[in-house]
């Protein structure tokens, strides 16, 4: 898919990259990657065409350090990082004062934007939102990746930071020590001696408890869908809230099949439907036509 590159400056001096579809007018749709995501990601193109084919645009926005290029400062993106999304969301704002923006979020990107949406209930802008396979409880997601089958998936995602890290570090002075770096093996043991020091938590538990969004949920003002599958491999039910715990404005939306961000169906192989493009712009559309 042809995109257009731009460059945010934050006001911290960092910098994050976004990617823009090529229409000129319509909605603003900001969308939300998860772990180690980037425009490269199959869900990330699908929905930017999705948005597209709408006769929307599309804002791909890129967590700090996920472009194939370092951002600046020490600190990269946590699942709890709202501050990014919320200078996104209110530099469309500005930019586009009489166009209808919202937002989507996969997974880490997606407990992100529902922790956001909680945070500042009566002062975002967004018009609608929706988040896909979120991690709703960070600790409960920890343990879920490290048993059984999901421990591939835990294995491929650590190997990923942890090479990261070191590439970063190889030429400039560490916050914190990557001595052990190679012996992180889970998610708790990375987040407990890399994530959480180096973005201002006590400890992991500190971390999971303050960047969880299922607390969130309640407090949020926007019409909200979160689409999740209880096959999700990343996640067990025991994380998925109860109704109450749902502000009026959010759907939740639960399916038997669907795994982690996948969604895909259809008799043929070679034919895959993609449920996903079609639901995000079935809710949205509610809301931004």
């Amino acid at each position: 898919m042809d995109l257009l590159p731009e460059r945010l400056e934050l006001p911290d001096g960092d910098f994050v990259d976004l990617c823009w579809t090529r229409n000129t007018s319509g909605p603003v749709i900001a969308v939300f990657h998860g772990l180690e995501g980037s425009i490269s990601s199959p869900y990330a193109n699908s929905i930017m065409t999705a948005i597209q084919n709408r006769g929307w645009r599309g804002v791909f926005m890129h967590f700090r350090g996920c472009s194939n290029e370092f951002n600046r400062l020490d600190r990269n993106y946590h699942s709890g990082d709202t501050v990014d999304i919320a200078y996104l969301i209110k530099t469309l704002s500005q930019r586009f004062p009489e166009t209808p923006v919202a937002a989507v979020g996969y997974s880490l990107g997606g407990n992100a934007l529902l922790k956001y949406l909680g945070e500042y209930p009566q002062l975002n802008s967004l018009s609608a939102a929706v988040a896909v396979s979120v991690p709703f409880l960070l600790n409960v997601g920890a343990e879920r990746l490290n048993q059984g089958f999901s421990k591939v998936y835990q294995r491929h995602l650590i190997g990923r930071l942890k090479k990261k890290m070191k590439a970063k570090y190889r030429q400039r002075k560490a916050p914190i020590s990557l001595d052990k770096v190679d012996s992180l093996n889970t998610f708790r043991l990375f987040d407990n001696q890399i994530t959480a020091p180096l973005h201002g938590f006590r400890d992991v538990d500190d971390y999971y408890d303050r960047s969880s969004s299922r607390q969130y949920l309640k407090y949020i003002n926007t019409p909200t869908l979160i689409l999740h599958a209880l096959d999700d491999p990343f996640m067990t039910s025991a994380a998925i809230p109860e109704d109450n715990e749902l502000s009026e404005k959010v759907c939740l939306e639960l399916s038997d099949k669907g795994g982690h961000v996948g969604f895909i169906d259809g008799k043929y192989p070679w034919r895959a439907n993609n449920w996903l493009e079609q639901r995000i712009p079935g809710f949205l559309t509610h809301y931004l036509d």
